[in-house]
């Protein structure tokens, strides 16, 4: 039996309500924030350009109040999701699963007429068929310049669609395997910043629906697209042959539990230098009495945040900053605090002259992906000196967020956009995965 084989015998036995209590309750949080960070993207000035190209007519809602056919709004809203760098990340598999899920599950569960089960559906089986392509192959895909949202969200995308529209197991694999041969996401924008990365996971979704539309009319797609030596693992640097023990726990082993939320709008592998900063801080560090930092990076996470130093000291945008390590933490320094509004600015000259008090010490053995560690070294104006480490991000296995904390998050991104009774009327519509619900309040 093949990889995508194993995908469809689980879409096709799987029922929302085997989903354990606790990690239904999770899915149903996971699912919100990502509404609210795209909620918060659209009201953005840097995204107002993008919902008026790809919004038009249509049965399917986007996040900016507007409506597109399904594929389109799906792209648009993972486009949107993915934007401001603030939604959810798999640590081990390096996933930005709700990017995809999220706009892939609504979508499709609006097209089929569906209810909250259908919304789980998609939304888990998406979820746990991404994190398992890419655990098979962790860091892989990065280290031959692919996004592994994008190449797996393409497949879980087709799986979840697929599932919702009511595809027999033929038309499934196949979907699957259509869905296969377009997966793609390239991280170039690293060159320079280009907005464009927040397009992967978006067209991963647009991908899994159309696939999905193309196989129930007829289209055949290869059933083992996902061992083939042309294949997407193969061709993104993967070992097809360790995809199978990733697949062998399907319905058992529930990987989504152990997906982070993200409390900064940058990228994942920042935070925990981030908490390092905000400790110090409230110890009584200030811009000011920094001398020099040492961050110590672990060599896998070098390219996308430390790569140049020297320009990822001086992003050449707002958003090329989201990536840019030392800014990042020179920027929370400065201000006091990192939320959207801080990247929807041009870089300051004042937090660059602070990010170029830093260096950077790589650090092999890190244990990425399993874990996110960091460590600062700092050199205090009056000499004091101080070393801070942690070994991973907040929101990874053992040291997850608090409920409330991802409610508080949802409030203030939603805030951005509607007040706060129709805020409360989102929370209730998507933590009940209500397609009617949610489409309603998204469309006033």
């Amino acid at each position: 039996m093949t990889g995508a084989e194993q995908l469809v015998d689980f879409a096709m036995t799987f029922d929302p309500a085997d989903v354990p209590e606790e990690l239904d309750r999770l899915a149903r949080l996971h699912f919100l924030d990502a509404i609210g960070v795209g909620l918060a993207a659209s009201a953005g000035p840097d995204q107002a350009g993008w919902t008026r190209a790809t919004s038009g007519p249509g049965t399917a809602t986007t996040l900016d109040g507007g409506s597109a056919t399904p594929p389109e709004a799906a792209m648009l809203n993972g486009a949107l999701i993915h934007s401001l760098e603030y939604d959810d990340t798999h640590i081990g598999s390096v996933i930005h699963g709700s990017a995809v899920a999220a706009p892939l599950a609504l979508a499709a569960a609006e097209q089929a007429g569906g209810n909250a089960g259908d919304v789980m559906s998609a939304y888990v089986l998406a979820w746990e068929a991404m994190i398992r392509i890419g655990a098979a192959a962790p860091g892989a895909f990065q280290a031959r310049g692919a996004q592994v949202t994008a190449v797996a969200g393409a497949i879980g995308a087709a799986l979840g669609a697929g599932r919702v529209a009511g595809l027999d197991r033929k038309g499934l694999t196949s979907a699957i395997g259509i869905a296969g041969m377009q997966a793609s996401g390239l991280l170039a924008f690293l060159e320079d910043g280009s907005s464009v990365k927040a397009l992967n996971p978006g067209w991963a979704a647009h991908t899994g629906l159309t696939a999905v539309r193309l196989a129930a009319a007829g289209m055949t797609g290869p059933s083992g697209i996902l061992e083939h030596r042309f294949g997407p693992l193969t061709v993104f640097g993967a070992d097809p042959d360790q995809l199978a023990p990733q697949l062998s726990d399907l319905g058992e082993v529930w990987h989504l539990r152990d997906a982070a939320f993200k409390l900064y709008p940058c990228c994942h592998y920042i935070h925990p230098f981030l908490e390092l900063v905000e400790d110090l801080a409230r110890q009584g560090l200030t811009a000011e009495s920094v001398e020099s930092m040492a961050i110590h990076v672990p060599v896998e996470e070098a390219p996308l945040i430390a790569e140049a130093w020297s320009r990822r000291q001086a992003p050449a945008s707002g958003y090329d900053g989201k990536w840019g390590l030392p800014y990042c933490l020179a920027l929370r320094l400065m201000d006091g605090a990192l939320d959207v509004s801080s990247f929807e600015a041009e870089p300051r000259d004042d937090v660059i002259a602070l990010a170029r008090r830093m260096r950077m010490i790589p650090v092999e053995g890190s244990g990425f992906p399993g874990r996110f560690p960091a460590r600062i070294e700092v050199t205090q104006t009056d000499g004091a000196k101080r070393d801070v480490s942690v070994d991973t991000v907040r929101g990874a296995p053992g040291r997850a967020i608090a409920e409330d904390e991802v409610l508080a998050k949802f409030r203030a991104n939603a805030g951005r956009r509607f007040g706060s009774e129709q805020v409360d009327k989102l929370i209730s519509a998507g933590l009940a995965m209500d397609v009617a619900a949610l489409v309603q309040c998204l469309r006033t």
